[in-house]
């Protein structure tokens, strides 16, 4: 039988400031470059549900306490298709703006691994006689705003609502017969690969 003075001493519990301050901690890694906005939604979903302060600090281990690297300001990239496809996945770096040009083609970026450089993320989107489509991680806040001329713009968002703290994607676009397109969900296709996969 264990003495007492043998027990270890009880968790803490945390506060909801002390969540809040873990979240605002990941949302400044995730503009330094250290996590993906995935890592992010993951690990905001972990902080938000800790109980104790041993938890938060679980979510925050492999990041520095006192971050000496500031995000660094990159040049605005550019996703172009004409007449052929153009697509940008994967870990990449997207910054705080990005444009995406589709002529007779077609233009897909995911920013399911990328890392973010800005809470928020503006898309400037031109699809002439083309398809732009953008696919954010779940929990993502998305704005969609432009002019559709005989064409399309649609926006299909499921599961979970924004998350505290998630970076904004601001998508304003032109559709001149042509598509824009923002969604959270994976395609047919990417469903029925991930299940052959698995």
């Amino acid at each position: 039988m264990a003495r007492v003075s043998d027990a270890l001493p009880p968790a803490i519990r945390a506060s909801d400031a002390e969540r809040e301050a873990t979240v605002v901690r990941l949302r400044e890694a995730m503009a330094e470059g250290r996590l993906t906005l995935d890592d992010f939604s993951q690990r905001t979903d972990t902080a938000l549900s800790a109980l104790t302060r041993d938890q938060l600090a679980e979510v925050v281990a492999d990041l520095p306490a006192h971050p000496h690297y500031p995000a660094t300001a990159f040049p605005a990239p550019w996703v172009v298709g004409v007449m052929g496809s153009a697509h940008r996945r994967g870990r990449w770096r997207v910054g705080h703006e990005l444009h995406a040009v589709s002529i007779m083609g077609g233009c897909k970026i995911d920013l399911r691994e990328a890392i973010i450089d800005s809470p928020v993320i503006a898309i400037d989107a031109l699809a002439i006689m083309g398809t732009v489509e953008v696919i954010v991680p779940e929990g993502v806040e998305v704005d969609l705003e432009g002019t559709a001329i005989m064409g399309s713009k649609t926006l299909r968002m499921g599961g979970a609502p924004p998350r505290l703290g998630a970076p904004l994607v601001r998508i304003t676009g032109l559709a001149l017969l042509g598509e824009i397109k923002v969604r959270n969900q994976p395609s047919l296709s990417e469903w029925v690969w991930k299940r052959l996969s698995s």
